[in-house]
């Protein structure tokens, strides 16, 4: 069976006729589908004939939420979810003065090997489909009791590692049959698959591009993130240089700030030299710590003057915001504790932490 949370209208309406059903009835379907209505028995203006065959054909991949974590500084939520294999994702709704965004996971685990992100730890299980993907915002909005306007694929995986459903996805949320999010309401954070960087690009897409860069030196980003030794920086410059030139589109830069490994002022430089020619923006983003590294998060002291630094080279720079700080907000957190909890005999958190 499938998921029909993987059809777009085209190809649900293909189907309608292949089963002798008329083709607005796919319409129809949708309709309710994103009305959070999640039952084909429920679905009131069609046939049970065409009930009938929807069950016979589809499942509606909505998964479950095993915990809710809330958080009392910033109404940040941490959703666990888990599908119907039974693989657990994140997925984090994060309140704004502009309205709700939501962070979702493109693959169960991560094979990216990113020295600093609890996801990747036990590598990858496998990749989400793009109505896997899709199910994370419509669950995400029904937990809010609102509509969410902003989406951003920075939660477990690595979204370009699963291309083709990542696509999808974003054409299946921007569809205006669907959720009808905007494009430029979208980023989309990679680690820098230099290929998939260009092959996007001729996409033409109108979404933010989020490059985690974390040094502006080969060598030390080596000894973060494993992509760095198939793809050099300036093989990353010259993809985003692409980008821009055929998207027109500021590309933003993620750096995370480690405690004496590169936020130094020196570092700030580097950084600045390479970025300085480039429609960009800098992200800089206090590190999350966790208890499989050493890495500690830089002082605010630090923070204040490697943006200065930046700035001064004409450099648009921000601060990141940190959301859900009380509750363990970064990628793989909360699925790893739940694993590890699960594994040595426990039953998990057990419901909210309000």
């Amino acid at each position: 069976m499938n998921n029909i949370l993987d059809f777009n209208l085209l190809e649900l309406k293909i189907w309608m006729k292949e089963q002798g059903e008329s083709e607005f009835r796919a319409k129809q379907v949708m309709d309710f589908l994103y009305k959070e209505v999640w039952d084909f028995d429920a679905i009131k203006n069609i046939p049970s004939s065409t009930k009938e065959k929807l069950k016979k054909s589809f499942f509606i991949g909505i998964p479950e939420i095993v915990e809710v974590l809330c958080s009392k500084e910033d109404e940040t939520k941490k959703l666990l979810i888990k599908f119907a294999d039974g693989n657990l994702i994140e997925t984090v709704i994060m309140k704004y003065k502009h309205g709700y965004s939501v962070c979702v996971s493109t693959q169960v685990g991560c094979r990216m090997g990113c020295k600093f992100c609890a996801s990747t730890i036990n590598g990858m299980v496998r990749n989400l489909s793009s109505g896997e993907i899709l199910a994370q915002v419509l669950v995400a909005q029904k937990e809010i009791g609102s509509r969410v306007s902003n989406v951003v694929l920075m939660g477990s995986g690595e979204p370009l590692d699963n291309y083709d459903n990542v696509i999808k996805f974003l054409e299946l949320v921007n569809a205006e049959y669907g959720l009808n999010i905007g494009q430029r309401h979208i980023t989309l954070s990679t680690c820098g698959i230099v290929p998939k960087i260009f092959k996007l690009s001729e996409l033409k897409l109108q979404i933010t591009l989020a490059i985690s860069l974390h040094s502006a030196e080969d060598n030390l980003r080596k000894t973060m993130m494993p992509i760095a030794n198939k793809y050099t920086i300036d093989e990353i410059i010259d993809a985003c240089k692409n980008y821009i030139k055929m998207t027109n589109k500021r590309i933003t830069f993620e750096y995370a700030l480690v405690k004496g490994v590169n936020d130094s002022i020196e570092d700030a430089k580097k950084l600045s030299r390479i970025l300085i020619d480039l429609l960009c923006h800098v992200n800089l983003i206090p590190i999350n710590e966790i208890q499989e590294n050493t890495f500690k998060s830089t002082t605010k002291e630090h923070i204040v003057n490697f943006s200065k630094v930046l700035l001064d080279f004409g450099i648009e720079t921000t601060v990141r915001r940190e959301m859900g700080s009380d509750i363990n907000a970064a990628c793989g957190q909360l699925r790893r504790s739940y694993l590890e909890t699960k594994k040595n005999g426990g039953e998990g958190y057990g419901g909210d932490s309000n």
